[in-house]
């Protein structure tokens, strides 16, 4: 059994298929089929079921992928790190969606001009999703809104923005600086999916002042909900460096609540027992000074 064998197992895993993993790997589809037989038969456990041309991981598969995931990221992070003093190989950074946006593409620009051999492959996704692939060293670290809950990753702040009401133009909010947070029962919102930073802050308000908000729409796209907003459809919240053109060309309303802030910080997050490469290290500092 060698890491070929895992990396293998893991493309068909992802792809869900013997053909597209032998697409992913290079490979003809009976040399993928040869590797994971000699899995199967090295370990005495069947690793996939296969039905109607489709494979499906058995439970021993389960247990086979959580760790052929862990080792083969060591055995990647421990190439990087040798090669790391020539500024090559791989670096894998998870952002949420807000950093994804305005962060992001600065950074990665900028790293491309300091290492221009190191390949930096980006995930966006929620906050709740960046603190998991990091749990799983599916990346070496992320940016996000807020800190992490795991005592298992290490959270250092820095920067930050703000979370803002906004509403369509002309709505009885519009420009109010004195909203009651009991007046926002009466009207739909259109928020972020459970799991973002902006809808966890926004949903522990409410918990705390006993309001039952109505959803009427959960979108993890921002853009998406700020045209709904646009139209009339209702309510939301998100970063003020995300609707502050919007606003400024007029297209967007924003209000504010009696006494409420949501002003929050950004976190890059890392696991505690992470080795961090000279590369990752620097593009923390990039993101820290953008």
């Amino acid at each position: 059994m060698t890491i070929r064998h895992l990396r293998i197992f893991l493309a068909v895993c992802d792809t869900g298929s013997m053909t597209k993993a032998a697409e992913r790997m290079f490979m003809s589809q009976p040399s993928v089929s040869q590797a994971i037989r000699e899995m199967e038969e090295h370990y005495g456990v069947q690793l996939f079921d296969r039905i109607s041309k489709k494979v499906f991981l058995t439970e021993q598969g389960q247990r086979v992928l959580q760790y052929g995931r862990h080792i083969v990221s060591l055995m990647d992070e421990m190439e990087a790190a040798v090669r790391d003093w020539d500024g090559q190989g791989t670096l894998k950074v998870g952002t949420s969606i807000t950093i994804g946006t305005y962060l992001l593409p600065r950074c990665v620009s900028a790293m491309g001009e300091l290492f221009p051999q190191l390949q930096v492959e980006a995930l966006i996704g929620n906050s709740e999703r960046i603190e998991r692939c990091v749990l799983e060293n599916e990346i070496d670290f992320g940016v996000i809104e807020g800190a992490a809950h795991s005592p298992y990753i290490v959270s250092e702040s820095f920067a930050g923005d703000r979370l803002v009401l906004i509403c369509p133009k002309g709505h009885a909010f519009e420009g109010r600086e004195d909203v009651e947070f009991a007046s926002l029962r009466q009207e739909n919102f259109i928020l972020r999916e459970k799991g973002s930073a902006g809808r966890e802050i926004f949903d522990g308000l409410a918990a705390a002042r006993e309001l039952d908000v109505k959803i009427l729409w959960q979108s993890a796209s921002n853009q998406a909900i700020i045209r709904a907003v646009e139209a009339g459809i209702g309510l939301s919240v998100l970063p003020w460096s995300l609707v502050e053109e919007s606003i400024k060309k007029g297209e967007l309303g924003t209000f504010q609540v009696r006494e409420l802030s949501m002003e929050r910080k950004y976190s890059v997050i890392y696991h505690k027992n992470k080795f961090l490469s000279q590369g990752a290290k620097r593009m923390i500092e990039l993101f820290m000074e953008a």
